[in-house]
């Protein structure tokens, strides 16, 4: 399976630059966050049937528990749009990057119970582990 995406903006961030090119680079080569975890997603067509408000509820809700592990230091996220971009119709590939593997598995497993995962995804995954071995120089 090839997962491909691209960066993407609610629209809201005061600095594009840095939300779509630098912190997504930043995140995925933090050499303090060697573990990550990619995942393909899509929603169920109810999700796009609801109010723009009520989508921004169920969204905020999903995104607090993301922020309460980030704010702890347990993970980050790269989340790439991929609308038409592969044979599963897949919306979003999203990776999650910290310093130890439990804390990503836990953060998913806690995202289960909230209402865009219990009510409006379609499917997940499927999911590809892995660990950092060697850092290379990079042209960044």
């Amino acid at each position: 399976m090839t997962m491909i995406g691209r960066t993407y903006s609610s629209g809201r961030e005061p600095n594009l630059e840095e939300w779509l090119l630098n912190k997504p680079l930043q995140n995925a080569l933090n050499p303090d966050f060697p573990w990550a975890i990619w995942y393909p997603l899509r929603r169920n067509p109810e999700f796009y049937r609801l109010e723009h408000r009520e989508r921004g509820r169920i969204l905020g809700e999903h995104a607090m528990l993301g922020r309460s592990y980030a704010a702890d230091g347990h993970a980050s996220d790269i989340r790439l749009a991929c609308f038409g971009l592969d044979t599963n119709d897949n919306e979003f590939v999203i990776g999650l990057v910290g310093p130890d593997l439990y804390p990503l598995s836990r953060l998913i497993q806690d995202m289960r119970s909230t209402e865009q995962t219990t009510k409006y995804i379609e499917s997940l995954g499927p999911f590809f582990i892995g660990k950092v071995r060697q850092r290379f120089a990079t042209c960044f």
